[in-house]
């Protein structure tokens, strides 16, 4: 394994713009579903699974305008029909976060689907916190 060797004794100084986490950045770009306004979302991570997110978005309707280190997200023209399509369970299901635009959908357009989420095999990763909370806001599951 690869390691750090630090000599101390010199002041450390400057500055730096940490990368944007992950998993916020899933639940953030997931909340533009909720409006048909315009909405600038800044500092986000160019990773694999937030790519993927950002695609799902996109095929879903959301228009996407990058604008410097920013996007600028405009879901005015989401095609719920969309749901049906089998592009849409194969894209939802290769990342897990994807379970994330179903409170967003739900609240916005009283529907959503989802596949079974795939994404990394890392070990038990429970879903039922999301289904459960739904339900408890009124969604029933199919």
């Amino acid at each position: 394994m690869a390691s750090f060797e630090i000599i101390g004794g010199k002041k450390l100084n400057g500055e730096i713009t940490p990368q944007g986490a992950k998993n916020e950045a899933l639940q953030i770009l997931c909340a533009v579903l909720l409006t048909d306004q315009k909405v600038t979302i800044n500092n986000i991570p160019y990773i694999r699974d937030v790519n993927k997110l950002i695609d799902l978005l996109e095929t879903l309707g959301v228009t996407t305008e990058k604008n410097g280190s920013s996007i600028i997200f405009d879901a005015a023209n989401v095609n719920v029909s969309y749901l049906e399509s089998t592009n849409f369970r194969e894209q939802a299901a290769s990342i897990r976060g994807s379970v994330m635009i179903l409170g967003p959908l739900l609240a916005r357009f009283g529907k959503g689907k989802l596949p079974k989420p795939g994404g990394d095999k890392i070990g038990r990763r429970p879903m039922d916190t999301h289904f459960i909370g739904l339900q408890r806001l009124g969604a029933t599951f199919s």
